[in-house]
Order: structure tokens, then C-alpha cells, then sequence
């Protein structure tokens, strides 16, 4: 099936990665961010955090980064943000129901990345050599 000249304006069932204009490559920028798929994966491990705890625990990512990708995030529809009415008031970010979907994918792969950074890190020294 051939796909419209614009996909922003109707409804998609299934995206492709592969056309210029669909809304997909935006979706998986955000998920597959630097911060973003950190942000993921600590919500999915640990529940819930306040800002200033996920600004914290993902060493490196500044205050304006981390907005910019939780705001993301809930336009996607992955992160909940919820205001609590106290004083001051008590902000904290958990995962949706699609959130902790992707979260766990995003888990496999950093799982994956994890278990095998040395042998990725030996390919690299190996590249460095050559290009000397």
C-alpha cells in the first residue's frame, strides 16, 4: 500500500520508518534518546521519581535536557507526570501502560549493551589501531 504524500494529517494504523514524513523517526528519537531511554529504564526499574532524583541518578544530563525529554515523553504518551497537592507541590514521573512497554524492550537492549561493552569496546581500540 502506497502511503499518502502526508502522513501528519490522517490517522495511521502502522508506521514506516523508512518514509521522510512519518511521525515514527520523531517517536523513536525520543524514545531512543541519550536521556530518553535512560529516563526509561529507571522508571521501569524503580516506579516512580521526582525530577530532581532522575536528575541525579542519570549522571550528565542537564535540568534543561532532562525537561525537554520528559516533556517529550508524555506528549508520546510513555511518562505519566503527576502533581500532588501539597506544599510545595510534589511532582512525580512514572510510566504508562505504553511507557512500560517500550521500557521493557529498551531494557533488552541496554541489558544487551551492557553484557557485551567490552567486547565492544575491544572492536573500537581495534579501529583506533587501524585509522592510526
Amino acid at each position: 500500500m502506497a502511503w499518502p504524500k502526508s502522513t501528519k494529517t490522517i490517522r495511521i494504523r502502522r508506521g514506516n520508518l523508512f518514509t521522510s514524513d512519518c511521525p515514527t523517526r520523531s517517536i523513536l528519537d525520543d524514545v531512543t534518546s541519550r536521556w530518553g531511554s535512560l529516563v526509561l529504564v529507571l522508571l521501569h526499574r524503580d516506579g516512580s521519581y521526582r525530577f530532581s532524583e532522575l536528575a541525579y541518578l542519570i549522571g550528565g544530563v542537564s535540568e534543561k535536557m532532562l525537561a525537554q525529554t520528559l516533556r517529550a515523553l508524555e506528549q508520546d504518551g510513555f511518562v505519566l507526570r503527576t502533581v500532588h497537592a501539597t506544599k510545595p507541590p510534589k511532582v512525580e514521573y512514572s510510566l504508562t501502560e505504553m511507557g512500560s512497554e517500550v521500557a521493557e524492550r529498551m531494557l533488552a537492549l541496554t541489558a544487551y549493551i551492557e553484557g557485551n561493552v567490552g567486547r565492544v569496546m575491544a572492536h573500537r581500540a581495534r579501529a583506533e589501531k587501524q585509522t592510526a
